[in-house]
């Protein structure tokens, strides 16, 4: 009987030198003192949000670039579509928040050892290896908390980057769009 050919998609397990190997740790390492750094400077982000179109595209950008760490962008982007157009709120907030995703995709090609222990990975790990940019994008889509593993297991993966990015944009569009008109219309009807 012969083995299955592996997936265009799947990295082959050969062992990685230790050069490889070290910069993924820094990789990796980078990308949790940026997600630590923006955490702790939470407040100058939400204040970001008061330069308008470009403050909302920042404010998404960085809060999208935290990994597994909440930010504030989701709630500035509710309010922020009571003050400025919904429409160009969900164009903004959603192109900056797919290019701060690209944090989680750097993860996962760098510390795909690491992360392969977590558990919740480990569930959405074959979604991600069965329907690739589908399911980045349905994942995204839908706030949740599993977006991070999603883009961790898409880099592990080595998915084309072009498809990870064109799924994250399309659903960070429509996700944020959706949150800057529901912002727009609930915050009217709550303050004539």
């Amino acid at each position: 009987m012969r083995p299955a050919p592996a997936s265009q998609n799947e990295q082959t397990t050969q062992p990685a030198g230790p050069r490889r190997n070290l910069l993924r740790f820094v990789v990796l390492g980078l990308v949790i003192l940026v997600s630590l750094a923006l955490l702790s400077l939470r407040d100058q982000i939400r204040a970001l949000a008061g330069l308008g179109y470009p403050g909302v595209f920042l404010t998404s950008m960085l809060s999208s670039a935290t990994v597994l760490i909440p930010a504030p962008g989701l709630a500035i982007v509710y309010t922020m579509g009571h003050i400025l157009n919904p429409w160009l709120i969900g164009l903004v907030a959603g192109s900056g928040a797919a290019l701060g995703e690209i944090s989680a995709y750097l993860a996962g090609i760098s510390g795909r050892a690491v992360i392969e222990r977590m558990e919740l990975y480990r569930r959405v790990r074959p979604y991600v290896r069965r329907y690739g940019a589908i399911a980045i994008f349905v994942l995204g889509v839908i706030p949740n908390p599993t977006f991070d593993m999603a883009g961790i297991a898409a880099g592990a993966l080595k998915m084309p980057f072009r498809a990870f990015l064109l799924a994250v944009w399309l659903a960070q569009i429509i996700k944020m769009t959706v949150f800057a008109l529901a912002g727009a219309y609930s915050l009217n009807w709550l303050m004539p």
